[in-house]
Parts: structure tokens; C-alpha cells; sequence
């Protein structure tokens, strides 16, 4: 397995690129308001357009994102159920055993953490709870450990959406989990076929392809997205979308490269948030009416620019990731409210606490979700369950800058 140079990430446009202009943007937005997907070389072209056409590649976007799915934002949260000690030795994984991150490692979370983040991702308009251990594949008694987490929250929440994310599937495994009441199953491609091999030696893209067959032939709604920032050509990433797009999916989680201290990908810091807008929406554009989420990486790379994602995803994460920490679920929310936005989901109406001077904000929901999650089992790019934490507590950042989970299910452990 080698690792390619992190000054590949963010290669020069070729000057032969093609030129976006007026009227090729307004073939792209007229293609996705008829669900037609955009060409290849035009997604190479939005990669590929310089810092000054974003807010245009944005508005092109932000248009099919309203024409599908209007102003409403999907609200997901994720449970890490089982942290750390994977075998797989993905370069990007912070969860990874070959990987020194000091993150928090845990087998199998006590049910009553795991019922309690539950509750907290619910009660602030969460309508879709994602569940996600660490691992290659789970055992026969392992997916029933979970089937019987997933039947309790059915149980307690039979309006949520419930998303599962243990690794690879076969047949049998898939089934089991459509039977316990699972909606939708997560297993991310991550990059392209020609790159996977780069990141990973103890598994193929294959490998990945076929779990998201099986989950979507057992009946399970797939969802499976992307890793960007790892070292990937613009080409590469194109290929990984359209990718995605012949698995036909109905989530594309996308997530941006958190270069964890200790592990190989440590030095790749070359997104932009500029750049991190024109893939979010070449995405939305090869996929114009499915869930398009920002995932993991949202609040390293996006920073200031964070509520110009909801131009064009209509689906976010609330709160903390697997392994890192997010920005806080009140000031999530108050993202969704203040730049126009509305939640989706099956919640009349929460108070969302601020904190310390954060402001409270009510948040009105209703509808249902399909939504799902967006880390694969091994991507340490999911959510520790916990939905708020205190803005001025203290916070442990690697030396990459990331900021490492101490909080949440499994933080007693």
C-alpha cells in the first residue's frame, strides 16, 4: 500500500480546462431540475473552476437543492456504539489498530448510554439515529446484539429513522437487520476504484460495493458516500460519485479528510473551504434529487463558510463525530433557523437550550426522514452520541488540530 504525496490533493486546473460560464451553469441546474445528472466533464469542471466561480457553482447547486427538496434539512445523529481496535489498516482511520490516535477506545457501549444519546439526538429534531461500530464485519452475535438495540428504538421511537453501519454484510446479516426494524445501512466506497488500493491493503472497493448490494437487496435503504481530501486526483473524485451514482443510493454523505495526528494521512490539509464548496456541490449536481449530507470534516474545513453547505445539501449531522468533536447541537440548529432553513422530522416543536450565552433557539419540525448516516464502520468520521456540550469546557486538539471526543457514549468506559 502506498500513500500519495499530499500536494496531489489539490492539483493546479489544468489550463485546458473548461471554461464555467453563464450558460454552461444553467445547462448543469436545468439538467438537475429534470433529475438528469450532470456529464463528467462537466463535474471535472467544477472541481476545476477557480475560487471566483464558487458562488456561482453554489447558486447553480442551491437551485436543484430547493427544486427537490425545498428548505428542509434532514437532522442526523449518530451513535458510536463501539470504538476503536479495527483490524482494517484504512490510512485515513483515526480508528484503525495501526493507527496511534489517542482517541477512546471501547467495545460495545452500555445500553443505557446508548439509549440515553438516543433520546438527546431525538429530543432536539433528530430524525434519523445512526448506529455505528468499529470492526470489518460483524458476528451472527453481534448483529443480533444490535438488532436488539435497533427493536428498542423502534420500540421507544417508531417515528425515527434507524441507519446501521457495522462493516461489511452478506445476505443473511443484511436481512437480519431489515427484520429488527433498520431502515437504512451505511457503508461508504470512500474514493475511487483506482485509488482504493492506496488507502487501504486489507480490503478491496469491491468489497465495499457488494456490502452495499447486499444491504440494498435485503430491502435496507443505501447509503454510502465519500472520503475527499486523502490525496485524490479531481478525476478521482469524479469517478467515486458517478461511482456511487451506479449503486444507485438514496444518501451520499460526503466527508472531508480529518487528518487525525497518527495517522498516515496526518499532513493532508489541503482542502479549502472554497474547494470543499465546489465538490459538496458537483455532488449535488451527479446526484439531483437523493440526500446529499456534510459530514464529517464540516467544521475543520468549512469554518466560517459552514452555513453555505445548506445551499446544497439537504442533510447535516448533529453534534460530535466517532472520534471528534463537533460543533455544538444548539449552534447546528441555530444554523438551520438563522440562514432559513427548517428541520425535518417527525417533532412538533423543541427547545433547544443554549449554553453559557449560547442562544436558545425553537426549532419546528414534522414530516418524516429516510435519512442515514455517514460514516463507514472503520472511517472514524461518525458521531459519539453526544448531541450538546458545554462551548467553554475544556477541549483536547491533536497536534493536526483536530479536536479529539471526550464526551458522549462510551466516555465512562
Amino acid at each position: 500500500m502506498t500513500t500519495t504525496t499530499p500536494s496531489s490533493t489539490q492539483a493546479a486546473a489544468p489550463s485546458g480546462a473548461q471554461q464555467l460560464g453563464p450558460m454552461e451553469l444553467a445547462a448543469m441546474t436545468q439538467a438537475g431540475l429534470d433529475s438528469q445528472p450532470i456529464t463528467r466533464e462537466q463535474a471535472l469542471a467544477i472541481l476545476q473552476a477557480p475560487d471566483a466561480m464558487t458562488l456561482a457553482i453554489v447558486a447553480a447547486a442551491g437551485q436543484v437543492r430547493r427544486h427537490h427538496f425545498g428548505t428542509e434539512v434532514l437532522v442526523n445523529h449518530l451513535v458510536n456504539i463501539k470504538s476503536g481496535m479495527c483490524p482494517e489498516d484504512c490510512n485515513y482511520c483515526s480508528q484503525s489498530i495501526d493507527s496511534s490516535a489517542e482517541i477512546m477506545k471501547y467495545s460495545w457501549a452500555p445500553k443505557d448510554e446508548i439509549t440515553a444519546a438516543v433520546k438527546a439526538g431525538v429530543s432536539q429534531g433528530a430524525s434519523t439515529i445512526c448506529l455505528v461500530a468499529s470492526g470489518r464485519s460483524p458476528s451472527r452475535r453481534e448483529v443480533e446484539h444490535v438488532a436488539g438495540i435497533v427493536e428498542e428504538i423502534k420500540k421507544d421511537h417508531p417515528e425515527v429513522t434507524v441507519c446501521t453501519c457495522l462493516g461489511f454484510l452478506d445476505d443473511e446479516k443484511a436481512a437480519r437487520l431489515k427484520e429488527a426494524g433498520s431502515d437504512r445501512y451505511n457503508h461508504n466506497l470512500n474514493t475511487a476504484e483506482e485509488r482504493y488500493e492506496d488507502i487501504c491493503s486489507t480490503h478491496t472497493f469491491a468489497d465495499r460495493q457488494n456490502t452495499v448490494q447486499h444491504a440494498s437487496d435485503a430491502g435496507l435503504s443505501p447509503c454510502s458516500g465519500l472520503i475527499a481530501g486523502m490525496g485524490e486526483t479531481d478525476e478521482q473524485l469524479v469517478d467515486v460519485v458517478f461511482a456511487l451514482r451506479e449503486l444507485d443510493v438514496d444518501s451520499v454523505p460526503v466527508n472531508f479528510l480529518l487528518p487525525f495526528e497518527g495517522t498516515p494521512l496526518e499532513s493532508y490539509k489541503q482542502l479549502t473551504p472554497m474547494k470543499c464548496l465546489r465538490i459538496l456541490s458537483m455532488v449535488r449536481l451527479v446526484h439531483p434529487n437523493k440526500e446529499v449530507r456534510s459530514a464529517a470534516g464540516r467544521e475543520y474545513h468549512l469554518r466560517s463558510l459552514q452555513p453555505m453547505v445548506l445551499e446544497v445539501c439537504n442533510s447535516i449531522f448533529l453534534g460530535d463525530y466517532l472520534t471528534s468533536e463537533g460543533q455544538i447541537a444548539s449552534q447546528d440548529l441555530q444554523m438551520i433557523t438563522d440562514s432559513g432553513f427548517q428541520i425535518k422530522g417527525k417533532v412538533t416543536a423543541t427547545q433547544v437550550e443554549g449554553h453559557h450565552g449560547t442562544p436558545s433557539v425553537t426549532v419546528k419540525a414534522c414530516g418524516s426522514s429516510s435519512s442515514g448516516c455517514g460514516g463507514c464502520s472503520s472511517a472514524g468520521s461518525g458521531c459519539g452520541g453526544h448531541s450538546h456540550a458545554e462551548p467553554d469546557e475544556q477541549h483536547r486538539v491533536d497536534a493536526a488540530g483536530v479536536p479529539i471526543r471526550q464526551r458522549g457514549v462510551g466516555a465512562g468506559v
